[in-house]
């Protein structure tokens, strides 16, 4: 009884990108479609595939180029948030089943590159002090974003805010939220600083510096909050609001 043999084709890709970096296989399989994780923003890559099965190795394909996007956008992740946290709205805006602080996660992190997004206060019933900011992906979940080493933020109520990170608080200034106020979040990784906006006014000074890694968008928000993000925006160009004082 004769048997019939299919050949199998292993498809390997790699990619290098024009800034000089090595080569890096990102793909080694049958399938003809991949997708490569962890790429910058606003860079251009150069890839290539080759075939090779039993009997030995193509030649790899002509070069072609692919080119990124060059703003980030993202979405809330219900993967890596909190238990509670309530995602909807194309993962585009959040709230939370309990009284707690919960943290919700955005779905990209950032190593370099200037980025902004802003948080429109859906809902606010004036009880609540939620945190905006940003946070390494194994950021405490369970408290106010900020309350641990893992996290950076800005938290607020319906009067003043402070800046918080490993549960220091610092630069209390004066201006609050309501229902319909727009928190802006920029991230200047290029120079390593986090600042804060409220209305398209900044909310004091620099918020924090020298940061080094690679940081998600970050909320802490109980049931008392609804809100909804809005990315890939052009930062903002304002003077600094004045510092009312520490607490």
């Amino acid at each position: 009884m004769p048997v019939h043999l299919a050949a199998m084709i292993i498809y390997r890709s790699v990619y290098d990108s024009l800034f000089g970096c090595r080569a890096l296989e990102v793909y080694c399989g049958k399938e003809t479609v991949c997708t490569v994780d962890g790429l910058h923003f606003g860079c251009n890559y150069r890839c290539r595939v080759k075939a090779f099965n039993s009997t030995g190795e193509g030649t790899y394909s002509e070069i072609i180029t692919l080119q990124t996007p060059d703003v980030a956008w993202f979405a809330f992740n219900p993967l890596t948030s909190a238990p509670g946290i309530i995602i909807s709205n194309e993962k585009q805006t959040a709230t939370c089943e309990t009284y707690e602080n919960r943290v919700v996660l955005g779905n990209i992190g950032f190593s370099r590159g200037v980025h902004y997004w802003e948080i429109t206060i859906d809902r606010y019933d004036g009880n609540a002090d939620p945190a905006f900011g940003i946070a390494k992906c194994d950021v405490a979940k369970d408290k106010m974003l900020g309350k641990d080493n893992k996290g950076w933020s800005m938290y607020i109520d319906n009067k003043r805010s402070w800046f918080l990170h490993n549960d220091r608080h610092e630069h209390r200034t004066e201006g609050g939220i309501s229902t319909g106020s727009v928190v802006g979040v920029l991230l200047d990784l290029d120079n390593r600083e986090l600042s804060f906006y409220v209305n398209d006014e900044k909310q004091g000074p620099t918020a924090f510096i020298d940061l080094k890694g690679v940081f998600y968008p970050a909320m802490s928000i109980n049931r008392n909050v609804q809100i909804t993000i809005h990315t890939a925006l052009d930062p903002p160009n304002i003077e600094t609001r004045s510092l009312v004082g520490d607490s």
